[in-house]
């Protein structure tokens, strides 16, 4: 009878079958978000009105960052630990060797070296596009005049006159910020005390709440427009919406050239990486067992990449120099 020690499953093979297992997730996240991104220049002339919809939609989901913390972020947390743990122990064999070690140039082994390169890649572009667009550049909502609106800090450019009135979006440059004044504390507690002994309802106190209540909102409008420290080519456009908000934000991005360039880099290699260890994840899980099987998912997988690196670069090149410019 075996003894219990060799019954147990070895945890390096658990870890093996977690990052596995992320990483399939992942892959899910990644088209979904990619889909979701090329809404903003895939359809010319519509001026992103789906990636805004859909966008809309995610931003109302209830216990939204909760979701994105155990939903997006854990996963890409456990993977990337684990990735990294496996990248620097990986051996290449592809290449290299100077006859101290075998070389073995097939398709498979470029692939695996591949793979780990891809993984730098992806970890310095989740952090830049993480600090970037959910710190940095993301949205600040406030409400004005009984509304939420939508911050965010745009670069200037002639664009922006005719897309702000179509979006339906105001546009503060940084002088006009400047000259804006911020009025005093609002004085709540005034009105409630004189309204303590009030039994009935009454149309004055409802008229001076309301005042109140504006000048409160105004207050805090002036001092959510002033934290943004802007340079004199700069301005703030406020939405309506989260999603026409994020539409002008991911349009002001690839407004740059560095940025474009470094986000289709970006795009590529997450692309490669994610569907090159689809192929893998469906070996390690027994769905493809037979040589045979194996060869046929692997133009399926390539043109997987080359369809979610089409909709990444669509949304990079596309969302400015085509569909949003004017």
């Amino acid at each position: 009878m075996n003894s219990v020690a060799e019954r147990v499953v070895p945890k390096a093979f658990v870890w093996r079958r977690l990052h596995s297992l992320m990483g399939f997730w992942l892959v899910l996240f990644l088209t979904l978000h990619l889909v979701t991104n090329s809404q903003a220049a895939l359809w010319i002339g519509d001026d992103g009105h789906e990636f805004v919809k859909i966008v809309n939609v995610l931003e109302s989901l209830p216990y939204l960052q909760i979701v994105e913390i155990f939903l997006i972020g854990i996963p890409i947390l456990i993977h990337g630990i684990l990735g990294i743990k496996y990248a620097l122990s990986a051996k290449h064999n592809a290449s290299g060797g100077r006859g101290k070690k075998p070389r073995l140039s097939y398709g498979r082994n470029r692939a695996f070296n591949w793979q780990r390169y891809a993984s730098w890649i992806i970890l310095i572009g989740i952090v830049v596009h993480v600090v970037q667009m959910r710190f940095l550049d993301f949205p600040k909502d406030v409400v004005f005049e009984n509304k939420e609106q939508y911050l965010v800090r745009l670069s200037f450019d002639p664009g922006l006159y005719t897309l702000s009135q179509r979006l339906w979006v105001s546009l503060y440059p940084a002088e006009e910020i400047l000259d804006m004044q911020v009025p005093k504390e609002v004085d709540f507690q005034s009105l409630f005390q004189d309204a303590t002994d009030q039994e009935e309802y009454s149309a004055l106190h409802k008229s001076r709440a309301r005042d109140l209540q504006e000048e409160q909102e105004y207050r805090n409008w002036v001092i959510a427009l002033k934290q943004f420290d802007l340079a004199p080519t700069e301005l703030v456009a406020a939405a309506p919406s989260p999603g026409k908000a994020m539409l002008l934000s991911v349009r002001n991005t690839f407004k740059s050239f560095f940025w474009s360039i470094f986000y289709s880099v970006f795009v590529i290699a997450t692309c490669f990486h994610a569907f090159n260890g689809l192929w893998t994840f469906l070996i390690t899980w027994g769905a493809l067992l037979s040589m045979r099987s194996q060869k046929s998912m692997i133009p399926v997988c390539i043109s997987a990449i080359f369809i979610l690196s089409f909709l990444g670069l669509a949304a990079i090149w596309g969302s400015y120099w085509v569909n949003l410019r004017y």
